[in-house]
């Protein structure tokens, strides 16, 4: 038998540096994170169904699931809001009741009557019984989340930035390990070159990220530093340890650059690959309200489309988490009245032109992924709750 593979939301690393460069700590499969009013709306949906007024505009009456696919779009499919999962997962809480748990292979039945919708779950069974009626009963099969399961949204989006986005609450690398020259007293380090470093590399650590003098990021309203954010550089291997550290005979340690985002120099620092931690990614919208603005595009872009990341002026203690979904406004333009004598100035209302899906959270700074967008996304942009 052909073993199925999950529609769940893939464990993805989620490493993050905290002061020191310390690696985040591992969850278990099924340490999936539903909170108690996720749940209670799901069960609450799960009686009555959802509103017909409800349901996307094009919804099908049967979808069969896919590889390939995702939680996102299969929840914009029959529902208005994609990031409205717990309605999805409530609509059929009876035969689905773990939502991280779909897989390929199986049908979602959309079910309408009294002005309400339902989800059924079943398989394909062609024509079925007498009057062409067909018996539903899932057939699933649970399995490890790490075996290539599907995720929430398209992982491979974020997955490169969990390691290289990275925030400081000061001069964290001011001690940490440095490189001091190149092969050949090259200026600059590409991918293949070798490297030579100082400093206290860390004994178990084979591996390491590079980082460039961090930058402050700064509200676009208050002004106010919020954090620095350490410009990655790439990744290095250890290939020879150094030895007489602070004494006349030392002897650099030998590295060898793996990864170039931009062009090594000395003076970058150096941190350890963190070991990879695993968490999940839901996408849901923040229980209250929220706004802030965006602090500046990830990289040396001036503005963003979409599937680009951009850095957000809230937070942990701002209640954002990882899997928040936002509304993303353009300012309004200012303009001239021409229906006046003096053409008086007026300013346009603030215009919602895409989404940003949260996916990593620091005390007071945050980075998202823009999902869908209609303008271009530029410092300054402001987002809410959707």
């Amino acid at each position: 038998m052909t073993q199925r593979r999950p529609l769940g939301l893939t464990m993805i690393s989620a490493a993050l540096l905290a002061g020191t460069f310390a690696a985040a700590p591992s969850f278990a499969a099924g340490d999936f994170p539903i909170t108690q009013g996720q749940r209670q709306t799901a069960q609450q949906v799960a009686q009555a169904g959802v509103p017909l007024s409800e349901l996307a505009p094009n919804a099908p009456d049967t979808y069969t699931v896919k590889a390939g696919d995702t939680l996102w779009a299969i929840s914009g499919l029959f529902l208005k809001s994609p990031w409205r999962w717990p309605e999805l997962w409530g609509m059929n809480t009876d035969q689905i009741r773990n939502p991280h748990l779909i897989y390929p292979g199986q049908v979602l039945m959309l079910i309408k009557a009294d002005g309400r919708a339902r989800l059924q779950l079943g398989r394909d069974v062609g024509a079925g019984g007498p009057g062409g009626t067909v018996k539903l009963s899932p057939r699933v099969r649970a399995e490890s989340l790490y075996d290539g399961s599907i995720a929430a949204i398209p992982q491979h989006l974020i997955e490169p930035f969990l390691n290289e986005a990275v925030v400081l609450t000061g001069n964290e690398l001011e001690t940490a390990p440095r490189l001091v020259s190149a092969q050949e007293n090259r200026v600059w380090m590409t991918k293949g070159d070798r490297a030579y470093a100082r400093g206290n590399l860390p004994a178990d650590a084979n591996s390491f990220r590079v980082f460039r003098e961090p930058r402050p990021l700064r509200d676009p309203v208050t002004k106010e530093v919020l954090g620095y954010e350490a410009v990655y550089v790439g990744t290095a291997d250890l290939i020879r340890a150094g030895s007489g550290g602070g004494t006349k005979d030392e002897v650099p340690a030998t590295l060898t650059l793996t990864l170039n985002r931009i062009e090594a120099q000395p003076g970058d620092r150096l941190a350890p690959v963190p070991e990879r931690g695993y968490t999940s990614y839901v996408p849901h919208a923040p229980q209250g309200e929220i706004s802030g603005s965006i602090i500046s595009v990830y990289g040396d872009a001036i503005t963003a489309g979409q599937n680009q990341i951009v850095a957000l002026n809230k937070g942990k203690q701002d209640g954002l988490e990882r899997g928040h979904v936002l509304a993303l406004w353009h300012a309004g333009r200012v303009v001239r009245d021409p229906t006046t004598a003096r053409r008086e100035e007026i300013r346009l209302p603030d215009e919602r032109h895409g989404q940003l899906f949260v996916f990593q959270v620091f005390d007071r700074v945050s980075y998202a992924l823009i999902l869908t967008v209609q303008e271009p996304v530029v410092a300054g942009d402001r987002f809410t709750q959707p």
